[in-house]
């Protein structure tokens, strides 16, 4: 157990996981929908409250894991229960209990039906996604993964919008189909290694043979490429985005999508590093063309949720190519972008979700010129649209520099190639900002709107506050990940000299 630093006293990450389970159950026997927006509130803050010390309490010199914890849970099977957290999920964990404050007020007003349930969903949901980021053992972080995918499918399919059956099926099928390959690349791992275990930081540099880290690189990458989604593999995507409740798109944006990159640092890369190598070129063309694809479908979106869910391809395209590029400025811009495409994409669908509580819809042509009623509303709007397009002095230009350079320094050419979808999220933030803002100079459909008032503006601000401290100050939170991602490149550059072709391992 060389790899955790247990904590002794005060279980922190155990508080922090069951806490939101806890008030959940709790919120079952609250009366009224008042009292049931009031409590979760409540829960979800004290909940970012117990996470800030992680932060505090964090040693950013070693590449242990802490604040561990481990228990044997069964024994039989060598499954425990083990938590811990180095500096590549905390940064995730923080931004999961930070935002889900910011969920629930987004909704105060948004639901009016089945308040509590709704609220048990959010909850039970914050409970699933900070288990994720601290899970050292396979199988508990499995029952995390799954237990995910139950509320935020009823999330679209009780809340959603007028396609929401059809959005919901196809999100629980294409989940549901990578799991099924995350499961059964567990079990492999787990029979193929003596004594058998589950420990995810046992796993790592086993040294296990090269044809089979590729048939478990590729039921891995299948699971998580899904869950960013990176095309191929996106078309559950928007229509999950559109259809889902603001909340829904914020946690699916925010959080779930960092699943998929979180799934190939922790596992991909430490555990299968041979294969990865291998794979890497193919990765990367996959993200270019994600990226690419992401732009210009995004350009030609007149749904603004359409719009921004399709620029999420291209961002997390993005990701994926900081990831495999496989050096420290590509990896380290992709964990910071990561919290910055939370933030921003979080911040947009918010913005969409205020005006469609105005106007019912969510068509780019109905909102234009909603700049002169609406002045407050369209500052933050600008504001996140340039964050969004990676302007300089936002977050998005810190992680999306960070990426091209660690890009340029792998291939000239993978990064002239990245370099377009740049320009393409230029073009269609730029479009709807102009259109919103400066649009038709009257448009009947802004009779009666009104700007943002003090509950929309709490959840705006805290969100526009770290586009600026990342963009501005980034290093509180790089120097977090540094030490983290540097043993990280040490685990997969120990096997670069073992690597052999595709073709060799799978043509006779």
């Amino acid at each position: 157990m060389d790899f955790l630093i247990i904590n002794e006293g005060f279980s922190y990450l155990s508080a922090l996981v069951f806490l939101p389970l806890a008030g959940a159950l709790l919120l079952l026997v609250m009366p009224g929908d008042n009292a049931c927006r009031n409590w979760t509130l409540i829960v979800s803050v004290v909940t970012a409250l117990v996470s800030l010390p992680l932060y505090w309490q964090f040693d950013p010199t070693t590449a242990q894991y802490q604040f561990g914890e481990h228990h044997a849970w069964i024994p039989a099977l060598n499954i425990n229960y083990t938590l811990g957290m180095d500096g590549i999920s905390l940064l995730l964990v923080l931004m999961t209990t930070l935002l889900m404050p910011l969920c629930v007020l987004g909704s105060w007003r948004y639901i009016e039906k089945r308040v509590k349930e709704f609220m048990f969903c959010l909850l039970l949901m914050e409970t699933a996604m900070i288990g994720v980021f601290v899970a050292l053992d396979f199988v508990l972080f499995y029952i995390f993964w799954e237990a995910m995918l139950i509320p935020m499918y009823l999330l679209i399919a009780v809340w959603g919008g007028p396609r929401k059956m059809y959005a919901s099926i196809k999100f629980f099928l294409y989940t549901l189909a990578g799991s099924v390959m995350l499961l059964v690349a567990i079990i492999a791992l787990f029979l193929n290694t003596e004594p058998h275990t589950f420990s995810i930081p046992l796993l790592m540099g086993q040294g296990f043979s090269t044809t089979f880290q590729v048939w478990v690189f590729l039921a891995f990458f299948l699971a998580f490429a899904i869950k960013v989604p990176m095309f191929p593999f996106h078309t559950w995507l928007p229509a999950a985005h559109v259809e889902a409740p603001t909340a829904g798109s914020v946690l699916l944006a925010s959080v779930l999508l960092k699943m998929g990159t979180y799934g190939f640092l922790r596992f991909c890369l430490p555990i299968t590093p041979e294969a990865t190598f291998i794979f890497m070129p193919y990765v990367l063309w996959l993200s270019i063309i994600g990226i690419l694809y992401g732009g210009f479908t995004a350009l030609a979106q007149q749904d603004m949720k359409k719009l921004i869910a399709y620029s999420s391809v291209g961002h997390m395209g993005f990701v994926t190519l900081g990831i495999f590029v496989l050096n420290r400025q590509g990896i380290e811009g992709a964990i910071l972008q990561m919290i910055n495409h939370g933030i921003t994409t979080g911040a947009l669908f918010f913005c969409v979700g205020m005006l469609y509580e105005r106007t019912h819809s969510r068509d780019l042509a109905l909102h234009a010129g909603i700049g002169r009623l609406m002045p407050v509303f369209i500052t933050f709007l600008a504001f996140f649209s340039l964050s969004s397009l990676a302007f300089p002095g936002t977050n998005s230009f810190v992680g999306e520099f960070m990426i091209l350079a660690g890009g340029f320094t792998h291939s000239k050419l993978i990064a002239a190639f990245a370099i377009p979808g740049a320009v393409l999220a230029a073009a269609y933030m730029f479009r709807l900002l102009q259109r919103v803002a400066w649009g038709k100079e009257h448009n009947p459909e802004h009779h009666g709107l009104f700007d943002l008032g003090g509950r929309e503006i709490a959840v705006l601000a805290p969100l526009l506050l770290f586009v600026f401290w990342i963009g501005l100050a980034p290093a509180p939170f790089l120097r977090v990940m540094e030490v983290s991602v540097a043993h990280l490149l040490e685990q997969v550059n120990a096997a670069q000299a073992g690597g052999a072709s595709l073709a060799q391992l799978l043509i006779p």
